[in-house]
C-alpha cells in the first residue's frame, strides 16, 4: 500500500526502502529503533518498539523491508508502529516504486527551461548558460533527476529541476514589471542559482549530503561552477562576471540563511524573492498533502506558526 493511502487505524504489511534508521532509548532505558520509511507517494515515521523480538529481522539503511504493523496518530502526523520486520528479496519490489518523483513531465519542464536559455540575448550570459544545460550531458542527467533539498522543499527526483523553472517564471514576471532588472541578468541567474545542488547532494535513494556539500554547500560550489563556465569564453566581460556571481552568492538573501553576500543588486534581490517564495510555497504545498480542510497542522519551524488550510 502506497504511503499517501494510508490512514490511521490501519493494520497493513507492505514493503518500504528504509530510508533511516537511528537507535535510540525510551526513559525508562528500553531500546527502539526510528525509521524513515519511503515509497514514490512520501515518506512515514516507522517505530520499532522490541528491536531483539524474534519478528524483527536483521536490516540496513538503504534496504527495502517488508513491515507488518498499526499505522497511527501521534501529534497530527501518522506513524508505523511496527511488530514484524523482514529484508525484502530482489524480485519482491520494483525500486523504481520508492523514489519520489515530480508529478510534472522532466522533459516537458525542461524544454520550458531551454526555451528560455534560448532567448537570453547577451552572448556571453546564453553561452556560459548552455555551458551546463546544453553540452554538458553529464550535468543535464544530473540536474533532471536531482532533487532540489534533502527535506524541507523540492525533495524528489525533478525537484530541482521544477523549483528551477518556478523561481525563472518568477523573475520573468520581475523583468517585465520593473525596469530596472536587467532581464538577461536575472534568468541567467535564476536557470543557474541552485546548480551546486548537483554536487551538494548524493542522488536517489540516498538524496544525502555529500562531503562537498557538507564541507562548502550549493551556493559555492554554485559560483566555482559558473567561473568554469566564464573562464570557457573568450572575452567575457569581467564585470558581469562579477555580478552574475554575485546573484548566486547572495540567493539565499542572509548570512545566517548561508550566502556569503546579501544582496547588493536589483537582480540579486529579486531573485532571492522568488527562491524563498517558491520554496515556502512548496513546503506548503507538501505540508497540507492529503490534509483536511480543518486540520491544524502543529507547529512549523521554518514559518513559525500553527498553519492550517483554509477552508474553502
Amino acid at each position: 500500500m502506497y504511503i499517501k493511502d494510508l490512514r490511521g487505524g490501519e493494520t497493513i504489511r507492505s514493503i518500504y526502502m528504509c530510508r533511516g534508521k537511528r537507535s535510540a532509548e525510551t526513559r525508562n532505558g528500553k531500546p527502539y529503533d526510528n525509521l524513515i520509511l519511503q515509497d514514490k507517494t512520501g515518506s512515514l515515521d516507522g517505530k520499532v518498539w522490541d528491536p531483539n523480538s524474534q519478528g524483527i529481522a536483521d536490516y540496513e539503511e538503504k534496504d527495502f523491508i517488508e513491515v507488518y504493523g498499526e499505522v497511527i496518530t501521534y501529534n497530527n502526523n501518522l506513524q508505523l508502529n511496527i511488530k514484524q520486520l523482514r529484508k525484502a528479496a530482489e524480485g519482491e519490489y520494483d525500486p523504481a516504486d520508492y523514489m519520489p518523483v515530480t508529478d510534472k513531465s522532466i522533459d516537458g519542464m525542461y524544454q520550458e527551461l531551454m526555451n528560455y536559455v534560448r532567448h537570453i540575448s547577451n552572448e556571453y550570459l546564453r553561452r556560459a548558460v548552455e555551458y551546463y544545460f546544453v553540452k554538458d550531458e553529464a550535468f543535464i542527467k544530473a540536474f533532471k533527476g536531482h532533487s532540489a533539498a534533502k527535506t524541507v522543499h523540492h525533495g524528489f527526483c525533478g525537484g530541482l529541476l521544477e523549483h528551477t523553472l518556478s523561481v525563472v517564471r518568477m523573475c520573468d514576471y520581475f523583468a517585465g514589471a520593473y525596469e530596472i532588472l536587467n532581464k538577461d541578468l536575472l534568468i541567467a541567474s535564476a536557470i543557474c542559482h541552485d546548480i551546486g545542488k548537483v554536487r551538494e547532494l548524493s542522488a536517489f535513494p540516498d538524496n544525502d549530503y555529500t562531503d562537498e556539500g557538507q564541507l562548502i554547500g550549493h551556493i559555492v560550489i554554485g559560483s566555482e561552477m559558473l567561473s568554469d563556465a566564464i573562464r570557457s569564453i573568450p572575452g567575457f566581460p569581467e564585470i558581469l562576471a562579477n555580478e552574475w556571481k554575485h546573484c548566486i552568492l547572495a540567493h539565499h538573501g542572509e548570512l545566517e540563511f548561508g550566502s556569503p553576500k546579501k544582496p547588493a543588486l536589483a537582480e540579486a534581490l529579486a531573485l532571492n524573492l522568488a527562491d524563498n517564495t517558491d520554496a515556502k510555497m512548496q513546503t506548503l504545498k507538501e505540508a497540507f498533502k492529503d490534509k483536511n480542510n480543518t486540520d491544524w497542522l502543529g507547529y512549523n519551524r521554518l514559518f513559525e506558526s500553527n498553519l492550517r488550510k483554509t477552508s474553502i
